[in-house]
């Protein structure tokens, strides 16, 4: 799927992050599973990455995010019109994280739900916000992508245990006179799914004594396979949308990929032919938090001063399902709204 942004212009006009206070180092790690903080750091990049607290579910990530991210757009929770939540890791069931919070921001009338597509969640409900403005069916839409993976890791798996984080991004989503998204591009490889899931919990599965002995309900991964997913689709996804949007590798000025892993994006922004200083990564310091790892990038990038206003950004994530995705925009921090 790929379509270039040919309606009304729409961009972020609002961003905010959270991260949990609880900082897990790879020292500390090590006495927990049998590995090393230099065995992490060279395979990984990873340093440290935030957990959540006992009482922190993945609505309690999303909250602070999202008051950040209304309060820089200066909207309240009352004037959204659709609440989407990128994750993998909700609250319950049902009722969806998004609709309890939306309760939660006092978005009393806005459609609200939860979107599913693993690390690739953020970019695919970014889509979803902007399909909607677009069309005419809503004019602020709050997307935010967080996840709470401490609660689904092996720890005892040093495979997969070393990888993941806890956190939340959010961006308010708006009509904007000039900028904002210009390309998406997005996909899925259905056949590549359970090199990357949870067996049980589900319908197939649904928990039992025999299902918790055996340890079905934390990711399971087969990494050399998803490695090889992740740096082709990073790179043809992110071609794709260029091209498509007829920006060229030389116009970008930031690009924003999925934090899954500092060889994973080194090796595509090469194949790229993106320098190091146009490549934002944080990976160091949260690790993968699947859904919030592009928009807290984000965060950091602005903080930071690297992203700016006028700036050509490429975003790509890929991720459980197998999915991939990717945009290209034009920030608009400073520019006028559609009125």
């Amino acid at each position: 799927m790929i379509g270039v942004c040919n309606g009304r212009s729409v961009s972020i006009t609002g961003l905010g992050c959270y991260a949990p206070e609880r900082v897990l180092g790879n020292d500390e790690l090590s006495g927990m599973v049998d590995t090393s903080d230099e065995w992490i750091r060279t395979r990984t990049g990873i340093r440290e990455r935030r957990i959540a607290a006992a009482h922190e579910a993945t609505s309690d990530l999303c909250l602070p995010a999202a008051e950040a991210a209304l309060a820089d757009a200066g909207v309240k929770g009352s004037e959204l019109d659709l609440v989407i939540v990128a994750t993998i890791t909700a609250d319950m069931i049902f009722p969806s994280t998004a609709a309890i919070l939306a309760d939660r921001l006092g978005a009393e009338r806005a459609a609200a739900y939860d979107l599913s597509a693993g690390c690739t969640g953020f970019v695919y409900a970014l889509t979803q916000g902007y399909g909607t403005i677009s069309a005419g069916l809503a004019r602020r839409v709050l997307v935010v992508g967080a996840d709470t993976l401490s609660r689904v890791v092996d720890w005892d798996d040093r495979s997969t245990c070393v990888l993941f984080g806890d956190g939340a991004g959010a961006v308010v989503l708006e009509p904007v006179e000039r900028g904002g998204f210009h390309a998406f591009e997005l996909g899925a490889d259905g056949a590549g799914g359970m090199d990357l899931y949870m067996p049980a919990g589900g319908s197939r599965r649904p928990a039992s004594a025999e299902t918790v002995a055996a340890r079905e309900h934390y990711v399971k991964m087969n990494g050399r396979e998803v490695y090889k997913f992740a740096t082709r689709v990073l790179v043809s996804s992110a071609k794709a949308v260029l091209e498509v949007s007829g920006k060229d590798v030389g116009d970008v000025d930031l690009y924003v990929p999925h934090q899954a892993n500092l060889r994973i994006i080194e090796h595509a922004a090469k194949k790229l032919g993106i320098e190091e200083e146009r490549v934002f990564v944080n990976v160091d310091r949260y690790g993968n938090t699947s859904s919030g790892s592009i928009p807290l990038a984000l965060g950091d990038a602005r903080a930071s001063g690297r992203l700016k206003d006028g700036a050509l950004v490429l975003m790509t994530g890929m991720g459980a399902g197998l999915t991939w995705g990717s945009n290209v925009m034009t920030w608009t921090e400073g520019r006028e709204y559609e009125h």
